[in-house]
């Protein structure tokens, strides 16, 4: 930008007023059109590159300078108002040219040395990408949120709270789901919400409209959803709007009654869940009595007996859920709990024997299945596992000796080998030496001639 290009004090500035108050105090002009019908929304990644100059046309920083595109969250507060109320108008591939007044900048404060107080600034910034943002914890893209508006507070849903949403699934350009629902989250497969939705909605502020994208895995995964004619591993988008939510009791809010009484409504939960196959779900409510008993003290003798007998059911059905989910880590950890607080409990010894056979440590899960009987001599199961570890020992042992035996064949093979290879090396050496021993002769004869 030429100085010729800046405004003199006291002339009026050129561009569309693009405030929310309408009040100028951030003018754009477009100096390049952008492609595409989409712009920015609230939280996604935006990657620019901009010019900054005072009135005056001194330039005071550069992306382009550097040949180093910036990238920040939109709407965020990370950059100043003026930006993330400028760069929400723009499409992909557009230069606009904003002036900012102080107070969408950097106000009465200024920012030293560079930008003196009072300022008003004028920026160039070129829009390259955009993206939404990342809700899942292992940050695999499964679910993404595009924020329409911004929602009111900074209170969001926790697991158990009521929630009440508007929300449109659509599959394609297909709308398959639309309607107004009332539910607890956690509850939400009952009512064909998929768990990544639920997992989005536990991230949404009250009043906030939003669109999710959902990766098959965080919607109806491989099974695909029937009554929505949803084929399997299906890509889904959703938009929800928040109307209202009632936060579940955090453990702290609760006192030991009602930890108590809460922690029997979901073991029976899970054990619902967990008769119709849901084993996730199953577990979710169990882990729920886990983090709220573990570590409450202070307990009479009833309540610490309900509260040890719930604890003991929770790691037992979380070992349950676990195991039939293939995720024996996970199994052994909740197994083992159990026996600490019951060390010669019948299911938890039999689970992490069943954990132990199913990671192929047979000798563990031999232990485990033998303990059982020798408590427990009725339990049959335990005799066929038991049977089937001592079968499985028997084969490894097996395939260890032809193992070794291959192992010591291929090293008596190595050493002859070498053995041979070291006598033909003995015998040509020899040889060498006597066709050496040969031409020295033969040249003394000839010198002594």
């Amino acid at each position: 930008m030429t100085a010729e290009e800046m405004k003199a004090d006291g002339a009026p500035l050129e561009g569309v007023d693009i405030t929310p108050k309408q009040d100028e105090g951030v003018l754009k002009v477009v100096k390049r059109e952008g492609s595409g019908t989409e712009s920015p929304m609230i939280g996604d990644k935006v990657t620019v590159h901009y010019t900054g100059w005072l009135l005056d046309g001194t330039k005071f920083d550069s992306s382009l300078d550097r040949k180093d595109k910036f990238s920040f969250d939109l709407g965020k507060g990370e950059v100043i108002k003026a930006w993330d109320i400028a760069v929400a108008t723009m499409k992909i591939g557009e230069i606009c040219r904003i002036t900012c007044k102080p107070e969408y900048a950097y106000g009465s404060a200024g920012s030293p040395p560079k930008i003196p107080p009072n300022a008003t600034l004028i920026f160039e910034i070129e829009l390259f990408e955009f993206k939404g943002e990342d809700l899942t914890d292992e940050e695999d893209g499964g679910i993404i949120r595009r924020i329409r508006k911004k929602g009111e507070g900074y209170s969001r849903p926790n697991e158990d709270a009521l929630v009440e949403i508007q929300f449109e699934g659509r599959h394609g350009d297909r709308v398959f789901d639309k309607r107004e629902l009332r539910f607890e989250i956690g509850e939400g497969e009952n009512f064909d919400i998929p768990h990544g939705l639920e997992k989005a909605i536990q991230k949404m502020e009250k009043s906030e409209e939003s669109v999710f994208y959902l990766k098959p895995s965080y919607g109806f995964g491989s099974a695909g959803n029937e009554k929505f004619k949803i084929p399997p591993d299906a890509e889904l988008q959703y938009e929800v709007k928040l109307k209202s939510f009632e936060k579940a009791k955090e453990s702290w809010e609760m006192n030991t009654d009602e930890k108590l009484e809460q922690s029997c409504i979901v073991k029976e939960r899970g054990t619902q869940y967990f008769k119709e196959g849901k084993y996730k779900r199953a577990a979710l409510q169990y882990k729920k009595i886990v983090s709220w008993l573990e570590h409450e003290s202070g307990l009479s003798e009833e309540e610490e007996s309900k509260a040890k007998s719930l604890r003991l059911a929770a790691h037992l059905n979380l070992a349950m859920c676990h195991l039939k989910l293939k995720e024996y880590s996970q199994a052994l950890e909740n197994c083992n709990k159990a026996l600490e607080l019951d060390s010669n409990n019948e299911k938890g010894l039999f689970r992490r024997g069943e954990a132990h056979l199913a990671v192929n440590d047979f000798e563990l899960a031999r232990a485990d299945f033998q303990k059982v009987i020798q408590l427990y001599p009725s339990n049959k199961a335990a005799k066929v596992q038991l049977v089937t570890c001592q079968q499985k020992i028997r084969e490894q042992h097996e395939k260890e000796k032809k193992m070794y035996a291959n192992m010591f064949q291929r090293l008596a093979d190595k050493d002859l080998k070498s053995s041979a290879t070291l006598q033909t090396s003995h015998t040509e050496d020899a040889e060498m030496k006597d066709a050496q021993n040969g031409v020295e002769d033969k040249s003394e004869v000839e010198a002594e001639a």
